[in-house]
């Protein structure tokens, strides 16, 4: 079987490259795709072509992807967590040296000298005591997300000498052990606002994160504090963060995400989404994705995906292999199972795994599966799409 990849952006060649071309079609103009391959293109509102089995994400945040419509269609849709996370970190430890130290308005002020020498030289010494900053061996850092990129931050920064806290409610045994000794874990998001002087954001745009931070958030943050935004904008309460601003409640905020309200506001550093906008990033992002779609289009293996259960069943030589998603309801993996009883077919192997309300079946057979059979799998209520490989 050859499948066929549509791009919807412009993808890393160095990922392009791990579809071999016996086995795969890729372009932008492809009908009947099996699969989606994409960064920021917004899926709201698209049709779905009924042939779509996955969808990839070249990047961590799936915001533009309407996840509950591809759910209930049972397609999995992958992103790619850490692909990008040294790009991200090093641009968040390079914010807060920018807003410890005043960088872009004291570069700004250099830009703008006129005159000679003796001129500029002059002008210099009477304008740097504006931009006093300080230093980051001591401070506390506020490290809101321990995902992949969380996890870099706070340990680049407390390499630095930065006393860090780290919070997040969530964090995996796995991100856990990545975090450094000497990074201090705080179960209260409130306790960490209210210790730190510079917070940073490290969390997905979902429903729970959207304005995380707003005006209570920020009362309750020092004076002196700086926020750094990286992560989406909508976390943050903007019209909150200007007022903030303005009346001296907030040092500053720096974040990837130039708005009219930020653009030009003194205590605002806005930079054009440059977070994962490296040569590196952007080809770990697909190479990730796409080893991720071959896993699950060749042998219905399931890595990193935000609306599926992982699922990774070594196979046996010689089996057919029945890939099922399904609603996590009682009594799916019975029937399934039954109909292959009344055929005759031995279960070799089986794996079920569920994540939310939705689940995963791989089921691996010794004898082929008949066409019927399949069509009676696909026809269990509960199953939403059932296929063999």
């Amino acid at each position: 079987m050859t499948f066929r990849v549509r791009t919807l952006n412009a993808i890393s060649k160095t990922g392009l490259t791990r579809l071999p071309a016996d086995l795969y079609e890729v372009g932008p103009d492809l009908s009947s795709p099996q699969a989606l391959l994409l960064r920021s293109a917004d899926l709201h509102g698209a049709d779905i072509p009924s042939s779509v089995l996955a969808v990839a994400r070249a990047g961590a945040g799936t915001n533009n992807i309407p996840i509950p419509d591809y759910s209930a269609l049972g397609v999995p849709v992958f992103n790619t967590p850490g692909a990008n996370a040294n790009a991200v970190k090093e641009l968040t430890i390079a914010a807060i040296f920018l807003a410890a130290r005043n960088i872009i308005d004291a570069a700004a002020f250099a830009h703008r000298l006129e005159g000679d020498a003796a001129a500029m030289s002059q002008a210099v010494e009477a304008g740097k005591k504006r931009y006093v900053g300080f230093e980051l061996p001591g401070r506390t850092l506020g490290v809101i997300g321990l995902g992949a990129i969380g996890v870099e931050v706070a340990n680049a920064a407390s390499a630095l000498g930065m006393h860090v806290l780290g919070y997040d409610p969530a964090v995996t045994v796995d991100n856990a052990w990545k975090l450094s000794s000497f990074v201090e874990r705080v179960t209260d998001l409130g306790q960490l606002l209210h210790r730190s002087e510079i917070v940073t954001l490290h969390v997905p745009l979902i429903a729970a994160t959207r304005d995380l931070i707003g005006p209570d958030q920020l009362a309750s943050m020092r004076s002196s504090a700086v926020l750094v935004n990286f992560a989406r904008g909508p976390i943050v309460d903007e019209a909150a963060v200007v007022a903030a601003l303005e009346s001296k409640r907030l040092r500053g905020y720096v974040c990837d995400f130039p708005s009219p309200a930020l653009n030009k506001r003194p205590g605002a550093v806005t930079l054009p989404h440059l977070g994962a906008s490296t040569n590196e990033a952007e080809e770990n992002c697909a190479v990730m994705a796409v080893e991720q779609l071959r896993a699950y289009l060749e042998h219905g293996v399931i890595r990193n995906s935000v609306n599926f259960p992982e699922a990774d069943l070594p196979r046996r030589e010689g089996t057919r292999r029945l890939a099922i998603a399904n609603s996590n309801v009682p009594n799916m993996v019975g029937q399934m199972t039954a109909l292959l009883a009344e055929a005759g077919i031995n279960i070799a192997d089986l794996l079920n795994r569920s994540k939310g309300e939705s689940a995963y079946t791989l089921i691996d057979v010794d004898a082929p599966v008949p066409t019927d059979l399949l069509k009676r799998i696909k026809s269990i209520a509960g199953v939403l799409r059932a296929r063999l490989i």
